[in-house]
């Protein structure tokens, strides 16, 4: 492995190959209600994205809740039950080392929402129409 991977440069391809596997995995979890758990029988969550550390000992789980309501107490929930999510991703993707595993919310949506609306705003709008304007009067 490069040292690139190991300074937190681009993943390598085992690890984006590994972190889709066990994100096809916990999305099976999720989907077909295998965690008994009252909290979470009716909520629907995905798993937008997976992190894995350079050794792949670590996974870090990224959720998100439908509607994005109740994101802490989804990652709480989830935490109650690592052990035996552990288990289940360990049994469901083939690797040498079940890797430790880690909730966060997804936050990539929030931002993507943060920047539309910025680029939506009154004042950018008069800034991207400013330029057009002063090109014509210089004609």
């Amino acid at each position: 492995m490069s040292r690139l991977h190991h300074k937190g440069g681009e993943p390598s391809q085992r690890m984006l190959r590994v972190a889709e596997l066990i994100r096809h995995a916990m999305a099976q979890l999720l989907s077909r209600g295998e965690i008994n758990d009252p909290e979470l029988a009716g909520l629907v969550v995905t798993v937008p994205m997976v992190k894995m550390s350079p050794d792949l000992k670590l996974a870090t789980i990224y959720v998100m809740p439908l509607g994005g309501k109740a994101q802490e107490q989804i990652v709480a929930i989830l935490d109650r039950h690592k052990k035996f999510l552990r288990a289940e991703v360990a049994h469901r993707v083939n690797l040498k080392y079940a890797p430790e595993i880690r909730f966060k919310v997804d936050d990539s949506f929030a931002n993507a929402e943060r920047i539309d609306a910025l680029l939506h705003s009154p004042k950018v709008a008069r800034d991207l129409a400013a330029p057009a304007d002063d090109e014509e009067g210089d004609k």
